[in-house]
């Protein structure tokens, strides 16, 4: 590889020797010079897509499976593409402490603990060596329930390098319960992971994606250092760590092409969001909704945002405030509003969220 030691002398040669034959010899030389001192830089990112899973091969389930042929290309074209796979605790830590990435920096996450986490993904992915991290439940693991891996599996995986993360203890729908009761599945999860595998971990996933405001205290009182929920984005944690966005890769959602979209993401920054609890009520469905766009993108008039019921959204930017207005309520249940705005090299900037109505 050429450095800079080889490339000025040749430089400084030319210059004295400068004539019009020359003068194209050093120009090349020249940006020769500029890629190599930006070489070191040009990769440098503050951002990474987490890809979530669940089962692997449980044609029964397609809402939450993803089949093994879709599986094994998704890992595929990680392996042998310009991507970076790291630990999702790695992730987390470069982001906190403002510690660069590589450009498409992406981690795996799989949640609940199924067993063909073990029997069929576990051994793709060390075929690969790509880290991950599984999100678990104990209360199906202590139960012993059919279907899911045992607290031996679980220990062979973390023995392995795998990260293993908290989906509290029952999986329930936190925002549907009190308080209390979501303290206890915290605290009583946390009891059983030190246990069981000896030490209680430092991530959350709320499970099916759900929270409030009050359940993302909760989070953050049990010591956990970042949570995430199952909105489409690019996690950044530019508007904070307790609201980080994962794709979720199933049978439907799961094509070369939206893999391709999610690890060639690039992030859509914003904060001062409102409605700030995704929890709607009847006072407030339709929500006014709304964020301020990131500094970088601040004079970017390409945002389009989209739900799953109304499409595509009317959009109005007033500087650097975007005010998205949806046409009626959302429906009962999940729904979710998706944004994007297009970047450099064809790539797409993402930013999700995932509100409940009752």
């Amino acid at each position: 590889m050429l450095t800079l030691r080889i490339l000025l002398p040749q430089l400084l040669k030319h210059m004295k020797l400068c004539t019009l034959r020359n003068l194209k010899k050093i120009r090349l030389i020249f940006m020769l010079m500029v890629c190599c001192m930006t070489s070191s830089v040009v990769f440098a990112a503050d951002y990474a897509t987490v890809l979530m899973y669940h089962r692997f091969g449980e044609n029964k389930y397609p809402s939450t499976n993803i089949r093994i042929e879709q599986f094994e290309a998704h890992l595929n074209m990680l392996g042998n593409g310009d991507y970076n796979v790291w630990p999702l605790g790695k992730i987390v830590d470069h982001l906190q402490q403002g510690l660069n990435l590589p450009d498409k920096t992406v981690a795996i996450t799989i949640d609940d603990a199924y067993l063909s986490v073990f029997t069929e993904a576990r051994p793709r992915l060390k075929a690969y060596s790509f880290p991950y991290t599984v999100f678990v439940a104990t209360q199906p693991v202590d139960r012993s329930q059919r279907g899911y891996m045992s607290w031996d599996q679980i220990r062979t995986l973390q023995d392995e390098g795998v990260q293993i993360g908290s989906q509290t203890r029952s999986h329930p729908h936190m925002h549907e319960i009190s308080i209390a009761n979501s303290k206890d599945e915290l605290k009583i999860s946390n009891e059983r992971f030190l246990e069981e595998i000896g030490q209680r971990p430092k991530l959350f996933a709320y499970p099916y994606g759900e929270y409030n405001l009050d359940v993302i205290e909760l989070v953050k009182q049990a010591g956990f250092d970042a949570a995430f929920g199952q909105n489409s984005g690019i996690a950044h944690g530019y508007n904070g760590f307790f609201e980080l966005p994962r794709f979720a890769m199933n049978e439907q959602y799961g094509t070369i092409d939206r893999l391709q979209l999610a690890i060639d993401g690039l992030p859509l920054k914003v904060d001062q969001i409102v409605p700030e609890d995704v929890v709607l009520n009847e006072n407030n469905n339709p929500p006014n909704y709304g964020f301020t766009l990131a500094p970088e993108i601040a004079n970017d008039r390409q945002l389009r945002c989209f739900n799953n019921t109304y499409g595509k959204l009317e959009v109005n930017m007033l500087g650097p405030r975007a005010e998205i207005r949806l046409p009626g309520p959302l429906a009962q249940g999940r729904a979710r509003i998706n944004c994007t705005m297009p970047g450099s090299d064809g790539r797409w900037r993402w930013f999700g969220r995932q509100f409940m109505i009752p």
